[in-house]
């Protein structure tokens, strides 16, 4: 795609990278059959080649409208364009670039300021976040149901495991996450320490800075790795006699997606870029974890016969490239487990998509409910908390993360 950057832009280095991506762009439009808005909607502006347009555009020199921002807005960023691409298009990268531009020269309603400088300010803080959910919980039975659906019952975790190890991985303990499903990080806990693996939570790490980075609050976001970086740094040097940990673990793929991509937000920082270069080399998903260490867990999995289906998040199948460690881990556990027939399309999810964009976040559910009823399984799985709380706010079907599952299955004697 031929170019020509405005002089506005032209010497930033966003912007010198958006036009590298718009140029790698050969309009061939594969992506907008593996878009799940342009699905919905069929309009081109709401598909990846569409939003293009608006963004070469509004970087050549355009004035950007209310109307570009919401096409923007509608975008999931799931990137399931990207896997599509035969051109390696790095849509979500331009995307981010986009909006933020965007979001400079058209100035947001007062009523969608307010609810996105609120879900920035609550969701990343965990020690705000936890009350305001338990509030919502405690007067669950009393809302309406359009509201009850989205506020999760509390759930309960098994004991942090006590013994000690030679080997240690680090995990991000996270925001919303162990408010919401506190069982999902300690059967990950669980899980490794039946095969010999400790781990730790460092704790000045908090949340990985997606949710403001994908609200447009960049330098939140920035703020928010840089914090990370620094609480992990004497566990990646093993500073003061300290053990060397092995990697660094996430447990909701959208923290994941985020924490590899550490080296490239920072990588013009001179004082964090060599460091987030090594922590996002060192960030692996559960399950690619999990599974080195597959024959040292098999014998103690009890076979178990619940009839699964597996949704994978878009943040680990396009965002990662991790595909097929789930499904191979249930089945070591003899678990019958499932693919939908469209698996590579969003649940609506998102983030704070759902919240934001509540019509078409909805009906992406339900359709993909549909396809993951289809066989009648005893338990939806996923490996996301934002996908586990979104589908389950439309089906009494239990919607789980799968190392519950596989936790559940270990035979302790």
């Amino acid at each position: 795609m031929q170019t020509s950057i405005s002089e506005r832009y032209r010497t930033t280095p966003e912007t010198q990278d958006a036009d590298g991506i718009l140029r790698s762009c050969v309009h061939c439009g594969f992506c907008t059959a593996t878009c799940p808005t342009y699905q919905l909607t069929g309009d081109e502006l709401d598909g990846p080649r569409g939003r293009i347009y608006l963004m070469k555009q509004v970087l050549e020199g355009r004035p950007a409208t209310r109307s570009t921002q919401l096409h923007l807005d509608r975008c999931l960023t799931c990137r399931s364009c990207e896997t599509t691409c035969p051109s390696g298009v790095e849509y979500g990268k331009l995307l981010d670039i986009g909006r933020r531009v965007v979001d400079h020269q058209v100035s947001r309603p007062l009523r969608q300021r307010l609810a996105r400088a609120a879900l920035r300010a609550v969701l990343p803080r965990a020690w705000l976040f936890k009350p305001v959910l338990r509030s919502a919980q405690m007067m669950r039975p009393l809302l309406p149901s359009s509201l009850r659906a989205k506020v999760p019952t509390e759930r309960q975790a098994a004991p942090w495991p006590q013994r000690q190890h030679a080997r240690r991985i680090l995990l991000l303990d996270g925001c919303v996450q162990p408010a919401l499903a506190p069982s999902i990080n300690v059967a990950a806990a669980r899980v490794l320490d039946a095969v010999g693996v400790q781990l730790i939570v460092a704790p000045k790490a908090k949340c990985c800075g997606a949710i403001r980075h994908h609200l447009d609050d960049q330098d939140g976001a920035m703020a928010d790795a840089r914090r990370n970086i620094d609480a992990w740094w004497p566990w990646v040097e093993g500073m003061d006699g300290g053990v060397v940990v092995e990697a660094i673990l996430m447990t909701a793929s959208g923290c994941g997606a985020m924490v590899k991509d550490y080296a490239h937000l920072l990588r013009h920082d001179p004082v964090y870029a060599d460091k987030a270069a090594r922590i996002s080399a060192l960030t692996h998903d559960l399950s690619t974890i999990v599974a080195r260490f597959k024959t040292e867990l098999e014998p103690l999995l009890r076979k178990r016969r619940a009839r699964v289906v597996y949704h994978p998040p878009c943040t680990l199948q396009h965002g990662q490239q991790v595909r097929g460690q789930v499904e191979e881990l249930l089945r070591l556990a003899g678990v019958d487990v499932h693919i939908c027939a469209d698996s590579h399309l969003c649940c609506g999810s998102a983030g704070t998509y759902s919240m934001l964009q509540p019509a078409l976040a909805t009906k992406l559910r339900d359709d993909k409910l549909a396809k993951l009823g289809a066989n009648a399984p005893d338990m939806i799985v996923s490996a996301n908390i934002g996908c586990l709380t979104h589908l389950q706010s439309g089906t009494d079907t239990p919607v789980r993360h799968w190392i519950e599952l596989l936790d559940a299955a270990i035979d302790r004697g």
